[in-house]
């Protein structure tokens, strides 16, 4: 298959594009990793009141994200239908983040609760706003199939840089403060500046395809809605990247716990995160290469089969362990985790061709908003009942003590129940939630001869040709493959 000039990408565009997702990919590690021990540690809630101040901002992304999809999609400006959003929200994504990491001190904990649930539904709504539109883009710079794997890995190469950032350095950049809380509050400060400052490159370099930019058709929500879940590719994609993702949640959600109250390393937690996410970045040339053998959905079965072993050999580490047991295991599951990350986000940006087969539209937003809205509902879900089972296991509080005037926490030790939910939650889970992953990549439909063809028939449509027989008869073969079979 032949690159059309047209679609090559220079790499100043790929990096000012990639750049972006040093928001996507560090932020979410940091809320992954932290956010559910810093509600229960630091602003001392209760596991329960932590995991349903997360569950209650899904809730709400629930009624939001598919609008705000909407919204961007029929948006036309000079900058396009996405740059503008990534413009304007470059003060609100350094101030929703310091307000998430603010460290509540009221003295209820119902004051303290309302406080963290505000901060976090003005970063949830800015986090949407921002990341959906920042990958509605990535369909848009090229439309070659190979091009937009290359593409997301130097996205995810950033992502990840940032991720191993987020995972190392938040820590330690609350630990050089006497006082706890004022080191919570400088953390903020600087990655929300981080994660911000990026955006003006992705801003600069971009730019959007004028033949996607016609006027919208009449607005209608079942075709916004409904529809999009009748596509059988969107389905399996959706489906690999939810059980995969969520996946990863549990387990990051529990480390700090698994890593502190199990094997008695507290302190490693984000060095063995780093280890982790080393992996990733260094794994992505090799993913991206086979992808070009064997494709995209079969990379994936392959990051996720190797997953699953890795997460069995957990079941061999103990408090005993020598060190080279734990970073041995974060480098295997980093080997793993880097395929999925990659292939996962090179399959997204072809979804919206096949759409556009069916529906005859560009809707790459309703699309990012639909996966953005799943994927921190599900998220969500899996954290609460994560917080749910660590409350009901016994998990006790740390004691805040003010020494010195600097506050202090002083850990409990913790009941045995509680460190067997942990390792049963850190293996069990993802093992099944990736079985059921391959089953979905097993059946999705998109390669990349027939990506060829469907892009080969939508650039005849789009240059104003009348469907011939031939045309119509490669439109409903395909319809039937990728679109409902």
């Amino acid at each position: 298959m032949t690159l059309s000039p047209s679609e090559k990408l220079s790499w100043w565009r790929k990096i000012g594009y990639g750049l972006g997702d040093i928001y996507g990919g560090g932020s979410g590690v940091i809320i992954s990793f932290y956010y559910l021990y810093f509600l229960t540690d630091v602003v001392r809630l209760s596991p329960g009141l932590a995991g349903t101040v997360i569950l209650i901002s899904k809730v709400y992304d629930a009624i939001t994200d598919p609008f705000e999809g909407v919204l961007a999609d029929r948006t036309r400006t000079v900058l396009g239908r996405r740059r503008p959003y990534l413009l304007l929200g470059i003060p609100f994504v350094f101030l929703s983040f310091f307000a998430l990491f603010f460290p509540f001190n009221a003295p209820a904990e119902a004051q303290r609760f309302a406080l963290v649930i505000g901060s976090y539904l003005f970063f949830s709504t800015v986090v949407s706003i921002v990341t959906l539109n920042y990958s509605a883009l990535q369909a848009e710079l090229t439309l070659d199939y190979h091009e937009r794997t290359t593409l997301s890995s130097v996205r995810i190469f950033f992502s990840t840089l940032s991720s191993i950032l987020c995972a190392l350095l938040p820590l330690e950049i609350v630990k050089q403060f006497a006082d706890m809380r004022q080191g919570y509050i400088v953390m903020g400060l600087a990655f929300g500046a981080f994660f911000a400052l990026p955006f003006i490159a992705t801003v600069i370099t971009t730019r959007e395809r004028k033949a996607f930019q016609k006027p919208p058709a009449r607005f209608n929500w079942r075709q916004a809605f409904v529809e999009p879940f009748q596509v059988r590719t969107f389905v399996c994609a959706l489906m690999m990247y939810l059980l995969a993702f969520v996946a990863m949640d549990t387990v990051s959600s529990v480390l700090v716990y698994f890593m502190k109250y199990y094997l008695g390393r507290g302190d490693e937690a984000n060095y063995v995160s780093g280890a982790l996410l080393v992996a990733q970045v260094a794994v992505l040339p090799l993913y991206v290469a086979l992808s070009r053998r064997i494709g995209k959905s079969r990379g994936y079965s392959l990051g996720a089969a190797l997953w699953m072993v890795a997460m069995l050999t957990s079941l061999l580490m103990a408090p005993e362990s020598p060190v080279w047991v734990i970073y041995g295991f974060a480098l295997l599951i980093g080997l793993a985790t880097g395929g999925i990350v990659v292939m996962i986000y090179a399959i997204f940006p072809d979804i919206p061709d096949v759409d556009e087969l069916q529906s005859g539209e560009r809707r790459e937003g309703i699309f990012s908003a639909l996966v953005t809205f799943t994927r921190k509902l599900s998220s969500a879900l899996a954290i609460f009942m994560v917080s749910q089972v660590i409350g009901l296991a016994g998990y006790v509080r740390p004691v805040e003590q003010v020494v010195g005037g600097a506050t202090k926490l002083i850990e409990q030790a913790q009941p045995a129940g509680f460190v067997l939910a942990l390792r049963l939650i850190f293996v069990l889970a993802p093992l099944v939630l990736l079985a059921l992953a391959l089953v979905f990549a097993g059946r999705y439909p998109l390669t990349a001869e027939r990506h060829r063809r469907l892009n080969a028939l939508l650039d005849k449509r789009r240059a104003g040709q009348a469907d011939s027989p031939e045309m119509a008869e490669e439109a409903a073969e395909l319809a039937r493959v990728l679109a409902r079979g």
